[in-house]
């Protein structure tokens, strides 16, 4: 069978992957022992890649060809290429020519590989003229990048994922690293096992699963952290914790921090945080190693992601957290530094090439004239715009305001992922021609295109990624391209063609005797699998780097396949890159000296009043990834969090009378969003939690206006940081109040696993004619018999009047046929009059005898537990006959309640646990161990031993 070495597409971790396929098909993945990053190891979603690549997920959410819309709300009809891309350059061409070349945009992903990112850069800034080109990168570390510069002069993870073994102190602010990179917590946890006297201390405003292992957990308000960093330093600077020496020898600005601070005393630090005094001071002592004296220096190792990042003061978090490192001398050693950990899988080698709207390549800004200049003659040409473009929130307010001729969004899904999607949704209907390059047609933004290009994804792509610790890796293709997909590049590639020939002003004299800007072999030409093409991208990509603080010029393609993945900066003549920075305390500024940054302490842009009395916040989940156009095309990966909720303190739910599960209407100034409600002391009182995924291809619905509520972003904020523009996507403020909707629906039901998918899509219309709706698939293994489930929960108001019950019968007939729950294995109950309805279909099991095959009930849905569990697990129901139909939340025959997963690798219910750890005895980690030993569960990608932890000692206290 043949095996491909390439790099999972998720977060930023950068695992290495050996795909296993058999001719055009994926079949099996798994970890890269060989790669450092991960040394084998996969998360769940990792894991589960090649069921992904399934053919029935390539024949029901793929898009595999091109379609063009000919007017705005109609069918999208199959289009050459030929056509397609003389289309879209038909219209850049004349808007450029009406408008001038910053009446188009370009939104591109960090999930684009470093060759795409660069020809889409080069296209807008070196051949358009214009820097409107910005990237999903803005939402998730553009704070990071703006706090590296303004603090160390460069846009450069300092640290190496072997500093966390180093480190005496781990310091983790705004992260939720078991969820949100396993992977790398899996090392962390190695290296807590191997030294059990690292300490860690977790800030987050939610006691996450990764706050679970914390030594000492700091649960502050929302936006308060640089208040708790200035706090910390005023202790440091207090008891003569800082570095002096190296303050003196490194760094300038140290005057105005002290006097910025002064106020910040622990007590009133900790009051603005909301957490113990004592716990501040405790922090303080630990990061800057003050249990040490007359020892050799510890080393304090910080981590940090989205809950510093998005967040209107995103750039002064960063800055502020990088004082205290700068402060204490923590920077530079083994074990010791600033680590942003970044969320996707390329936005790194999204920034190397300049792929933001006030970048240029290899890390050089927009506003020095130098530095355009500089890539100017890198592509032969007399000048690039000088004007810094629109960046994310900026672009789709431009478009939703009329500014915007075009827009080409790729390998992304803004109307999803954008806070504020009113805005942004009438972006994309106002603008008068928009382009979505894609590999899957199921996500929110396709409905909104008029031009759809069909895109390579995971497994079929050509190039490199470069992971959170300056590591650059090798992607490669393992099958061909499905359908008439290309890959990304060489899409923009074959465009900026055919533009070069609509527009022949804006090349003369500029291309000194070349034929072309993107002189790079289109696959078809070089008769590969656009290996040649993507490496001449690299190349010219390399070169740009010379001198930098970036520079690969010591890099090859051919060096990558035979050694491996590499760190940079690794310039010509060096033998490997370099795993730290700045060790010899000099930093890429003007005087080589860092920069303290004084920035004063700013609460969230949107706080909580009397109308708004909630803080929501938001996150991963374990087994979801963004917008979920992947992952959600599995059932097992719903079986840890199956649906979307919000969580809330048990007693703001006593407070307001509220029950759990009881079904809310949560509004922001932006609009409302109805799901239930789950009680939960992970967070504090006041506050909420969402998770960021569940956007409106899953949860969708009517506002009391009636307008479609767009998912979870559209509550959320577009205020944002003016140093890097980033979003405040971490926090809004909410009110919480009973939906009142009594009449429920929940329907589930197995079907061939491609029937499965398309159903779902053509639910998505009946969605939205109701007040609140969610459809996930479900189904925690593979089925023997290849099923997929489709879960559908609806709900509204109680039906007024006959013709509004009629209504809702209709409803109710046209998604029992989308699901084939009628013919004469169906058994029915119906009450025309209150919209009432009951319908069970049966099915033969082999030997095992009937089971349920699916399930409607609408009205009255307190049945659910027990059917549910019976139509999931695929129990016999002979015993049960019309019972089945019976109304209440009490089975009729004896049966055990369906248990909530934790381990999704070997399908480990809450339950199987508890059971063993019963007959367990010895240590908290010895019965980890025996459960790891009897069930499997946390042997594989053991993003499940957090919880295993905490059941571990559930279970001790219980005892």
């Amino acid at each position: 069978m043949p095996e491909t070495k390439s790099t999972c597409p998720y977060c930023g971790v950068g695992c290495g992957v050996i795909i296993e396929s058999e001719g055009a098909q994926i079949t099996g993945v798994r970890g890269d022992p060989d790669h450092p990053a991960n040394f084998g190891r996969l998360c769940t979603k990792g894991s589960t890649l090649h069921l992904t690549a399934s053919p029935a997920v390539q024949r029901s959410a793929r898009l595999l060809q091109p379609q063009w819309r000919r007017k705005r709300g109609a069918a999208p009809q199959p289009l050459g290429w030929d056509a397609a891309l003389a289309l879209a350059a038909d219209r850049f061409a004349d808007a450029i020519r009406a408008h001038g070349p910053d009446s188009v945009g370009l939104y591109l992903s960090g999930q684009l590989l470093t060759e795409d990112y660069y020809v889409f850069n080069k296209l807008a800034k070196g051949l358009i003229g214009t820097n409107n080109v910005d990237t999903n990168s803005r939402l998730c570390m553009s704070s990071a990048v703006a706090g590296y510069k303004r603090t160390l002069g460069a846009d450069a993870p300092p640290c190496s994922y072997e500093d966390l073994a180093e480190a005496d102190t781990v310091f983790i602010a705004g992260s939720n690293m078991a969820w949100a990179h396993p992977v790398l917590f899996r090392r962390l946890e190695d290296a807590k096992r191997a030294r059990p006297e690292q300490r860690w201390i977790v800030v987050d405003t939610r006691r996450t699963e990764t706050a679970e292992g914390a030594d000492l957990f700091l649960q502050i308000q929302p936006g308060t952290d640089v208040a708790l960093f200035h706090g910390m330093l005023h202790l440091m600077f207090w008891e003569g914790l800082t570095d002096a020496a190296y303050i003196a020898a490194h760094t300038r600005g140290f005057e105005a921090l002290r006097d910025a601070v002064r106020p910040w005393t622990p007590k009133e630090a900790a009051r603005v945080c909301g957490i113990a005094e004592a716990d501040l001071i405790q922090a303080a002592r630990w990061f800057a190693q003050a249990d040490r004296p007359g020892e050799a220096p510890g080393a304090t190792l910080s981590m940090y992601c989205q809950g510093l990042n998005q967040s209107a003061a995103g750039t002064d978090k960063n800055a502020a957290l990088i004082n205290l490192h700068l402060a204490t001398g923590q920077i530079g050693r083994p074990g010791a530094g600033p680590f942003s950990l970044t969320g996707q899988p390329n936005a790194m080698g999204g920034r190397e090439v300049g792929g933001l709207a006030n970048l240029l390549g290899a890390h050089r800004d927009l506003a020095n004239p130098a530095h355009r200049a500089e890539v100017a003659a890198l592509w032969g040409l007399p000048s690039v715009p000088e004007r810094p473009g629109l960046s994310a929130v900026e672009m789709f307010q431009a478009a939703a305001d009329g500014a915007l001729q075009a827009l080409w969004i790729v390998c992304t899904n803004p109307a999803q992922s954008l806070p504020d999607q009113a805005t942004v949704r009438r972006a994309l209907e106002r603008c008068p021609f928009v382009i979505v390059q894609e590999a899957f047609g199921s996500t929110a933004t396709v409905a909104y295109a008029d031009l759809l290009l069909p895109a390579t994804t995971w497994g079929e792509k050509v190039g490199t990624v470069t992971n959170s610790e300056r590591r650059i890796s090798r992607v490669r293709a393992a099958v061909p391209p499905p359908g008439e997909a290309r890959h990304d590049w060489a899409i923009g590639v074959d465009f900026a063609h055919r533009l070069e020939q609509r527009l022949p002003d804006r090349l003369n004299g500029r291309l000194n005797g070349r034929t072309t800007l993107f002189p790079y072999a289109l696959p078809e030409q070089a008769g590969d699998d656009g290996r040649s093409g993507a490496e001449q991208i690299w190349n010219e990509h390399r070169e740009s780097t010379r001198g930098r603080d970036l520079d690969i010029t010591g890099l090859s393609w051919a060096l990558l396949d035979e050694m491996g993945p590499q760190q940079w900066p690794l310039p010509e003549g060096e033998a490997q890159g370099r795993v730290r920075l700045y060790e010899d305390g000099r930093f890429p500024t003007d005087d080589g000296r860092a920069r303290f940054s004084a920035a004063e302490f700013r609460p969230v842009a949107e706080p909580r009043d009397a109308r708004f009395p909630f803080a929501l916040t938001s996150g991963r989940l374990r087994d979801q990834w963004h917008g979920m156009s992947r992952t959600g095309t599995l059932g097992r990966l719903f079986g840890h969090v199956s649906e979307p909720v919000v969580e809330v303190h048990p007693q703001d739910l006593a407070r307001r009378g509220l029950k759990d599960g009881e079904l809310v209407r949560v509004t922001s100034r932006r609009g409302s969003l109805v799901l239930p409600v789950q009680a939960s002391d992970r967070v504090a009182p006041t506050l909420a939690h969402i998770a960021m995924h569940w956007g409106s291809e899953v949860l969708t619905g009517l506002g009391t206006d009636g307008t479609p509520i767009p998912g979870v972003n559209g509550l959320t904020n577009p205020a944002f940081c003016p140093g890097s523009k980033q979003p405040e996507l971490k926090h809004a403020a909410v009110s919480i109040e009973p939906a009142r909707l009594p009449w429920t629906v929940l329907v589930l039901a197995w079907l061939p696993q491609a029937e499965a998918l398309a159903a779902r899509e053509a639910l998505k219309p009946l969605m939205g004619e109701v007040a609140y709706a969610s459809c996930v698939p479900f189904g925690r293994e593979p089925h023997a018999l290849g099923l997929g489930g489709v879960l559908l929960r609806a709900a509204d108001t109680d039906a007024r009047d006959a013709a509004q019950a009629k209504q809702r019968l209709d409803w109710l007939d046209r998604v029992q046929a989308l699901l084939g729950l009628g013919g004469p294995q169906a058994l029915s109950y119906a009450d025309p009059r209150r919209a009432h309805r009951r319908v069970i279909r049966l099915a033969q099991n082999g030997n095992a005898g009937q089971v349920l095959q699916g399930l409607l009930m609408a009205g009255d849905t307190r049945a659910e537990a027990w059917l549910r569990t019976l139509l999931e697990d695929e129990q016999p129901v002979q015993a049960y006959g019309r019972l089945l139909l019976s109304p209440g939340d009490q089975p009729p025959v004896a049966s055990a309640p369906r248990s909530p997963q934790v381990c999704s690798c070997f399908n480990v219910s809450e339950e199987a646990i508890r059971l063993h750890l019963g007959g367990c005895a010895g240590s908290p980690e010895d019965r980890v161990t025996g459960l790891q030993a009897a069930l499997k569960c946390g042997t594989q990608c053991g993003s499940c031993l957090p919880t295993l932890r905490r059941l571990v000692q559930q279970v001790e206290v219980a005892a």
